[in-house]
């Protein structure tokens, strides 16, 4: 599990209560049904009328990413690769077809399988480039789901506040049920903001940064089996898939 995410999603909400707890509110304060009716049951609408029923499942698995997914350790994959490029350079590439069936992702399978089945090396390239922009489509449509719940929330939350005013307007003459009609008006204002700032864009940002650490693992596993399949030494192809980690490092530096 992703610690990081997994405080962060407790972290704002928590000062939020927190918040409004040293001002003297407390929870309860917060939790009015309606509000959450139109701001939540409103922004599902909107987002699957906008978008297929597809991509909304897609969104629904980013959300598990941003908890349980892991990268592939660069490092580790490295020297996964050099295996298989000193048995190919000892034994022929025939024994790669063996060595497939214990691959640690899938699209090295493919490249492994491919490579010793004897396949051209464009077309190996063409396939394993094609299983990365798949999947690279796949995440951008998800992300994109999250992205556009965020957008609609608050605006679900202005609609939210109008509706409770209006019934604040139409109950000026009955002071009894102004208190609710008000509670409405800002609580809705609050789940739309909350929802957008708090759960919905996070995750969208979250799963568009993990998943920039496996492009750049399957941009390494295209490398080395390209490597692989060209006859590089084993120590050649080690050199050259570290470029990714060094990059990846220089990447931090410029981010922080």
């Amino acid at each position: 599990m992703d610690i990081a995410a997994l405080i962060g999603t407790f972290l704002g909400i928590g000062f939020i209560l927190a918040g409004q707890a040293l001002e003297g509110g407390n929870i309860g304060q917060l939790l009015q049904i309606t509000a959450a009716f139109i701001v939540v049951g409103g922004t599902a609408g909107a987002v699957f009328l906008s978008f297929p029923v597809e991509d909304f499942k897609i969104a629904g698995e980013c959300i598990g990413v941003v908890y349980f997914g892991k990268a592939p350790k660069l490092e580790t994959l490295i020297q996964e690769i050099i295996g298989y490029a000193q048995k190919a350079r000892k034994e022929g590439v025939i024994v790669l077809e063996k060595e497939a069936k214990n691959a640690s992702h899938p699209l090295l399978k493919l490249g492994l399988e491919a490579v010793a089945d004897g396949a051209d090396p464009t077309l190996v390239k063409d396939m394993m480039e094609t299983q990365l922009s798949q999947l690279q489509e796949k995440i951008a449509a998800g992300a994109k789901v999250l992205e556009s719940a965020g957008g609609y929330s608050p605006t679900l939350g202005i609609i939210g506040a109008v509706l409770g005013l209006i019934q604040v307007m139409q109950n000026l003459s009955d002071p009894s049920k102004l208190g609710a009609g008000i509670a409405v008006a800002f609580v809705a204002t609050i789940y739309g903001l909350v929802v957008a700032n708090l759960i919905t864009i996070p995750y969208s940002t979250r799963t568009k940064r993990k998943y920039a650490r496996i492009f750049t693992s399957m941009e390494l596993m295209i490398e080395g089996i390209l490597s692989i399949q060209a006859g590089e030494s084993p120590a050649l192809i080690e050199r050259k898939l570290e470029c990714y980690i060094v990059d990846k490092k220089s990447k931090k530096g410029n981010d922080a």
